[in-house]
């Protein structure tokens, strides 16, 4: 996993290590950054547009692919909206 360079989000209501998910920021038109726990298997995502969403049950391997993928709003549209339970914790 790539080290954290920047913390950009901690939501309190996630359930993650001390009860915060720390964010990593990425380059995306849509997606402001991203944060996952391996151990609860889940996978937030803040966009620009503010709003911050929690997805759960989300498999390490997604997240890895998340995190390559040239297009992070095309590969969650392909790969995470509509497979994964989620709820907006922000925004």
């Amino acid at each position: 996993m790539a080290a954290v360079s920047s913390v950009d989000q901690a939501t309190p209501d996630t359930s993650a290590a001390g009860g915060v998910l720390l964010h990593e920021q990425v380059r995306s038109s849509n997606v402001r950054s991203v944060g996952y726990s391996p151990e609860e298997r889940v996978l937030e995502v803040a966009f620009h547009s503010g709003g911050v969403y929690r997805y759960d049950n989300v498999p390490a391997d997604v997240h890895r692919a998340l995190m390559r993928a040239p297009s992070k709003g095309g590969f969650l549209a392909r790969s995470v909206k509509g497979r994964y339970s989620y709820r907006q914790v922000s925004g």
